[in-house]
């Protein structure tokens, strides 16, 4: 009930979720609707919005809606993957180096700071010599992997200060082991911090994918929003054609939805995880 009071606290939380919903359903449905390869149409390219095409025709006849539902699998499965990676990663080397200190601290920061300091983007085009990043877990492994380095060091501040607090320290003096404290006590106090540090993390991990794409880094082995983009601007002119408007912004819109979403489901899921929020009229 407390969770259902605070998303209908706010009308703009409710169409956070929906919108969240309508492209999560999109992801897992979408490829089921539209199996097989898309239809090419010579006789209707750049067609405008109609009940035939709800968002027009691309350069080849074929409907931008299906390519954004077909395509939104793979953007969507590879940020929330890439998020995933990072929280776990980052969480775990945070709360393990704030708790332990000494040399632990010391060896795991220093390999977060080589993490932070490896170059994504020429590490990502090495890679795409023998990845084809045609599976979405092929391309959050990559972004994932190389990304957990900030949330490594926001998670040890965090659990340095909560380190002295009165209940890890009665923890301590009854003789629990480290785990024990780490895994029961530590974590569910930044459980909050973690959880809205990867629902922002999708968001830029889902405009880093759709970049690399757009710029042509990694080949184009799936269909995504970022190939969608690549071929509107440089292979179909839409850039220079008024009909191919509904082409290039389909995705665009896409994107800044599901960015808003996510910000007016934060409001949500910060007051769920933060009890004085709740207090408030």
């Amino acid at each position: 009930m407390t969770t259902l009071r605070v998303l209908t606290r706010r009308p703009g939380r409710v169409i956070g979720l929906l919108i969240l919903l309508l492209f999560a359903l999109m992801a897992v449905a979408g490829p089921s609707l539209y199996s097989g390869t898309l239809a090419v149409d010579p006789n209707a390219i750049y067609s405008s919005p109609s009940s035939q095409h709800w968002l027009g025709t691309d350069f080849a006849g074929s409907d931008v809606l299906q390519e954004i539902v077909v395509g939104a699998r793979y953007v969507l499965e590879t940020a929330a993957l890439s998020a995933l990676f990072t929280a776990v990663i980052g969480t775990a080397v945070g709360l393990v180096a704030g708790y332990h200190r000494g040399p632990a601290d010391s060896a795991l920061m220093r390999l977060t700071d080589f993490v932070l300091t490896i170059p994504g983007l020429p590490l990502l085009i090495v890679l795409s010599t023998i990845w084809s990043f045609g599976q979405p877990y092929e391309m959050a492994i990559a972004l994932g992997v190389t990304g957990w380095g900030g949330v490594a060091r926001a998670v040890r501040s965090q659990t340095l200060s909560l380190r002295e607090r009165g209940f890890l320290e009665a923890a301590r003096g009854l003789g629990l082991s480290s785990r024990h404290v780490i895994v029961r006590e530590l974590l569910p106090n930044l459980a909050p911090f973690v959880a809205m540090n990867m629902l922002l993390a999708v968001i830029a991990f889902m405009g880093a994918e759709v970049a690399l794409f757009f710029l042509g880094v990694v080949p184009f082995s799936s269909s995504n929003w970022g190939v969608m983009l690549n071929q509107a601007v440089f292979s179909g002119g839409a850039m220079d054609s008024p009909a191919a408007l509904s082409y290039l912004l389909a995705p665009l819109v896409c994107i800044l939805l599901i960015t808003i979403g996510i910000v007016l489901f934060l409001d949500a899921v910060d007051e769920l995880f933060n009890p004085r929020l709740r207090e408030r009229p």
